[in-house]
């Protein structure tokens, strides 16, 4: 919607709705308010992605600043400056009278300064007798003593969030680091498994960091890595474990953990009979509880659950876990056996369960007792939801990313 007209750095055009209120807010201003007008101008360079400005742009608002006598911005004092184009583009390092108009309507859209046009569109002031300014037209500053919380507030939030950009990245980059250096050592030293299908994996993952990652780009492939380090460690602790013990017919029991990533199927049970024949061997110490993985890595991987979360959509563990039951119940999964996988498991990684189960219907005969056979292997320490996770996550693809 527009209403009337003003003169913008292109000449006159249509005032838009946003233009006019802002305006109107400048007068809204709380009285006696003041602000350092530089510490305002750090703060909206901090913030000038979020405000859409550019660097030449925070140029011309140093020139404009550099305009108003006082370091004060104070709400009782004159706030207006009028220079002419020429006075600008000095101040601005000689800036291009084209790019100078083209900033100044970027300072306008950003909503940190406002035009005041006189009848004719010049910028001047009058004075009174005694030589103060009584009326001005130019570009009023009003908007940035109005915004110094606001723009502090975007400053922080600018810093907080590269802080926490740098630190993902450090993170990622000591995780590349030890997936390479535990292929590198596995490889030499001959050790069994398919590491060339883990290393294939890890250069993928190294392949597909963008060139400018996002805090959302580090954080996913992040997860992606520290996955693939623990089926990593989880191969080699499988194989120290056979060093370490004379082995019988227990090695059909750990196809869960097993060197060959590429399964899809490693999750899929024996018979009934041979399940209660493993029940038996529960003499052996227990390990931790089974490791919880983030989140939005489950349901990347498992992104069939998700329409059985509230509004077809899961946003929270405590839906997750709700999802599950639900699906527990659809899947035939006995309310007895799914409470013993929460009490091992603990209630994330059993609702993880439920979710790669739900992912492998169609290839799984009984899903009780599939259930059953996962939650065994957990309380012997057996178990890890990484190699279903992986598999699946390679299966499904990463969407989020891949479409970024």
């Amino acid at each position: 919607m527009q209403i009337g007209s003003v003169t913008t750095p292109f000449g006159r055009r249509p005032a838009t709705l946003a233009l006019v209120k802002r305006q109107i807010e400048t007068s809204k201003i709380k009285p006696g308010k003041t602000a350092d007008k530089w510490k305002v101008f750090r703060d909206a360079s901090e913030a000038r992605e979020l405000l859409g400005l550019q660097d030449r742009s925070l140029a011309v608002l140093d020139a404009l600043l550099s305009f108003h006598p006082d370091t004060e911005l104070r709400q009782d004092a004159q706030l207006i400056v009028f220079p002419s184009n020429t006075q600008l583009t000095l101040r601005a390092h000689g800036i291009a009278g084209a790019t100078l108009r083209r900033h100044l309507a970027l300072l306008v859209e950003a909503g940190l300064i406002v035009r005041k046009d006189s009848a004719n569109g010049k910028r001047y002031a009058r004075k009174d007798r005694a030589g103060a300014i009584d009326s001005a037209f130019g570009f009023d500053l009003s908007p940035l003593l109005m915004r110094t919380d606001e723009l502090a507030m975007m400053a922080q939030q600018v810093v907080a969030d590269r802080f926490a950009l740098r630190r993902a990245k450090e993170n990622l980059t000591i995780c590349r680091r030890d997936v390479r250096k535990l292929i590198s050592a596995a490889i030499e030293e001959g050790a069994s498994g398919n590491w060339g299908n883990i290393e294939a994996m890890y250069i993928g993952l190294v392949g597909r960091i963008p060139r400018a990652p996002t805090l959302s780009d580090v954080n996913s492939i992040l997860d992606e890595m520290e996955l693939l380090l623990q089926e990593a460690v989880n191969i080699l602790e499988m194989q120290q474990k056979d060093e370490n013990n004379s082995t019988n017919g227990d090695q059909s029991e750990r196809h869960i953990q097993n060197s060959n990533t590429d399964s899809i199927y490693e999750f899929e049970p024996s018979s009934e009979n041979e399940q209660g024949a493993k029940a038996v061997d529960d003499d052996r110490p227990k390990r931790e509880p089974v490791r919880n993985f983030p989140l939005g890595m489950v349901m990347r991987a498992c992104p069939e659950i998700a329409i059985y979360g509230p509004g077809g959509t899961i946003g929270s563990w405590r839906e997750m876990m709700g999802a599950a039951v639900v699906v527990r119940s659809m899947l035939g999964v006995s309310p007895s056996a799914y409470q013993e996988a929460c009490e091992v498991m603990g209630p994330e990684s059993a609702a993880t369960a439920i979710a790669c189960i739900l992912e492998r219907a169609g290839h799984i005969n009984s899903p009780g007792g599939y259930l059953r056979d996962l939650t065994r292997k957990a309380a012997r320490g057996e178990f890890s939801l990484g190699p279903a996770l992986m598999a699946l996550l390679r299966l499904n693809g990463d969407s989020d990313r891949r479409t970024g």
